[in-house]
């Protein structure tokens, strides 16, 4: 990697940065390289411009994501600040770039009178993470509104894709094979703004109600089972308040763990571990994380 003032990127690069200030659990070891891209157009001259060999690891607001306490190695984009336009293309369609926080497409369209977008108010992260993995709220999907991607890989070349290049699953999305999201078409429906607005409220409202939010947690830790709620599982099995070290699930909402201070992401992992043995153990059902795990442990 090149630092030093020999470069034509414009974006802030960062050597061994704790991803603790970077992730919603507030845990994590450094990154190796830490790059902020000023914007895509940037972010497509750092990726030609740094070394090939290194692994990328695509970061949003950190949340749905557990680092662990030996950091990342390779470079982390941090897409928070660089990519973060959002515009109409037409009366129904929207281009979101990754860096936007979901919350804030619900509310640009409903600010544009379309519907159709305002379960994305509850879905906490970028826009890039609720493509990444079709994340979903409220009985909604990422995906179904999406109407065509835009990509980069990693020699910093931008292309075009339909939907139909993806397989898109429940939480799962598989694509072409060393590129990235950069932004993404939407279709919605011509709605209401009152409307639209008044769902959102209505939707952030139920948020609020039901979740630990204001809390250091990562949303929703495990994926609902085929026909059931990780959470009302997890419930039956009294492991409302299981703790390990700093690490304690919800009493609030069973499927969330938080960090109640001075936690780390061992922790985390072994209350995960534990949930997962417990619920399996009494219920025959074997959870899988929602959380997208990551890093290395410290004694590797």
């Amino acid at each position: 990697m090149k630092t030093d003032n020999k470069h034509s990127w414009k974006g802030v690069l960062l050597i061994d940065e704790p991803m603790a200030k970077h992730t919603s659990w507030r845990v994590g070891g450094p990154a190796d390289y830490f790059y902020q891209p000023a914007d895509v157009e940037d972010l497509a001259i750092f990726l030609r411009e740094s070394d090939p060999e290194l692994p990328l690891t695509w970061l949003g607001l950190g949340s749905n994501l557990l680092v662990l306490d030996g950091g990342i190695r390779g470079i982390v984009i941090h897409m928070l600040n660089g990519m973060n336009n959002i515009s109409l293309v037409d009366d129904t369609l929207v281009r979101v770039e990754v860096g936007i926080p979901s919350a804030r497409v619900a509310r640009f369209c409903a600010n544009n009178n379309l519907g159709g977008a305002e379960f994305l108010a509850g879905i906490p992260g970028l826009f890039g993470g609720a493509l990444t993995m079709n994340a979903g709220a409220f009985g909604d999907e990422t995906w179904q509104i999406v109407d065509s991607l835009e990509m980069i890989n990693r020699a910093g070349i931008r292309t075009q894709r339909p939907v139909d290049d993806f397989s898109v699953d429940y939480r799962s999305v598989h694509g072409p094979e060393n590129e990235w999201f950069i932004a993404a078409n939407i279709r919605l429906e011509p709605g209401s703004s009152a409307e639209s607005k008044s769902r959102v409220r209505d939707l952030l409202q139920k948020r609020n109600q039901s979740q630990p939010v204001g809390s250091a947690n990562a949303g929703s830790v495990f994926k609902n089972p085929p026909g059931d709620f990780a959470a009302r599982l997890i419930e039956s099995c009294g492991l409302k308040g299981s703790r390990s070290g700093n690490a304690v699930v919800s009493g609030k909402h069973a499927n969330f763990i938080i960090n109640t201070g001075g936690c780390s992401a061992s922790d985390i992992e072994s209350l995960i571990k534990h949930v997962q043995e417990v619920v399996a153990e009494k219920t025959g059902v074997e959870l899988q994380t929602e959380v997208h795990i990551i890093g290395e442990a410290v004694n590797d």
